[in-house]
């Protein structure tokens, strides 16, 4: 894996980022580069990079090192060049994962590096906008307490949460999570926080994470679908995340699979997450089981004893779980067929049930695809730690903090 955060490839030719944040983004997404090397990537000439990298050491974004991976190669072929590297002390802020029954964070500086990790449990029911920001703060105070940090020392908070998101304005307009509609979830995490505060969603926050630190970093056009407590989907085109044109694109669990079909959370029939999410397949479960689902502790425990079952023959196990893999098949198959992507990353908590990504739902998804000759879209498991969500909350305050230093308009 390369060292570095961010994407990897440049984006498009009409992007209007000035030049210097281009060569501070280059600069931290290959972790240490020469000045000439800069040159090279970004098509600029030598005269424009050593001005620009200048006014970035100035400022202290960039600093000078010795730690040249292009010299321990050409060692010995005269006098080796000054490598350029983030100063990761320059900026720091803080990702959030908001979750049914588990909240996670990480503190990460800027050049993408994790300082601290917390983790708050949290009571599996739907908050209120209040008791959410105070289990906002109250994580970010944990966080804060084991880095050894102040709050004034973070430059910005990102979050991640299920549901429905309008970036641009902050505000969610149908949650799992909280309770009502058109919630002005930053608002009140600005005024908690007192710090600038991004919010997006989660399924998003997976993507950025494969985006800055994972398999999408080299890779112009990809998608993940997630499989969690309920199903998410985020989108790369031309190496840049896709929302959509009020943020809110890209719901594939909210897409129709049956008309009339099963009840969603969401309160509409027949989305593909009623027969994918942990609560569609703990719903089958207990029939499958004989088991009152409300005795169970919750449905993540549901699934650990359908999933068991399954593996020990029985077949009414395996049959719910046969049945939710060929429904992803059909979800994989639209999304190959809508958008043609290199490669499809399923992830999520949920996608250790090896069912889900078996062979025959791999097949079916092919079989269900318009291919007439074409290579089949590759599709990859990725079992990332719980943490990784988090993660791709910090890269979304990184993009944010990094336009606000050194884009337009910055001083």
């Amino acid at each position: 894996m390369p060292l570095g955060c961010g994407p990897l490839l440049p984006g498009p030719v009409q992007d209007p980022k000035p030049l210097r944040q281009k060569v501070f983004e280059h600069v931290r997404a290959t972790g240490t580069a020469a000045r000439a090397d800069v040159s090279r990537a970004l098509g600029i000439s030598a005269g424009s990079v050593t001005q620009l990298t200048s006014d970035l050491i100035e400022r202290g974004f960039l600093r000078e090192t010795d730690d040249n991976p292009r010299d321990r190669r050409d060692a010995g072929r005269g006098r080796p060049a000054v490598a350029l590297t983030v100063v990761p002390e320059s900026r720091r802020v803080i990702g959030i994962k908001l979750s049914d029954e588990r909240h996670t964070a990480v503190l990460a500086d800027f050049a993408g590096t994790i300082l601290a990790e917390a983790m708050l449990p949290t009571p599996a029911v739907r908050k209120t906008l209040d008791q959410i920001a105070e289990e906002t703060a109250a994580l970010v105070e944990r966080l804060l307490e084991q880095a050894g940090l102040p709050r004034d020392a973070i430059s910005a908070v990102g979050i991640g949460i299920s549901g429905l998101v309008e970036p641009i304005e902050g505000t969610i307009p149908w949650s799992p999570l909280i309770a009502g509609k058109d919630l002005p979830l930053r608002a009140a995490l600005n005024r908690r926080l007192g710090l600038p505060v991004l919010i997006d969603n989660d399924a998003n926050m997976l993507t950025l994470a494969e985006l800055w630190f994972g398999a999408g970093r080299a890779m112009s056009d990809f998608a993940v679908v997630t499989i969690e407590h309920g199903v998410g989907m985020g989108l790369v085109v031309g190496n840049r995340l896709y929302r959509g044109t009020r943020g809110m694109g890209m719901e594939l669990g909210h897409t129709k699979v049956h008309l009339d079909g099963a009840l969603c959370r969401c309160g509409q029939r027949g989305c593909l997450e009623a027969y994918l999410a942990d609560y569609a397949l703990a719903r089958e479960a207990a029939t499958a089981l004989g088991r009152n689902p409300r005795a169970m502790a919750s449905a993540q425990a549901m699934l650990e004893t359908l999933f068991a079952e399954a593996k020990g023959g029985n077949m009414a196990a395996r049959s719910i779980f046969r049945r939710a893999g060929r429904y992803l098949a059909v979800g994989l198959s639209n999304v190959i067929q809508l958008f043609d992507p290199e490669l499809i990353i399923l992830s999520g908590e949920r996608m250790r049930y090896d069912y889900l990504y078996a062979d025959e739902v791999m097949a079916e998804t092919l079989e269900l695809t318009l291919n007439h000759g074409r290579s089949p879209c590759r599709v990859e498991t990725h079992n990332w730690g719980d943490m990784v969500w988090a993660r791709g909350a910090a890269a979304l305050a990184l993009g944010y903090v990094t336009d606000t230093a050194l884009g337009q308009g910055a001083a």
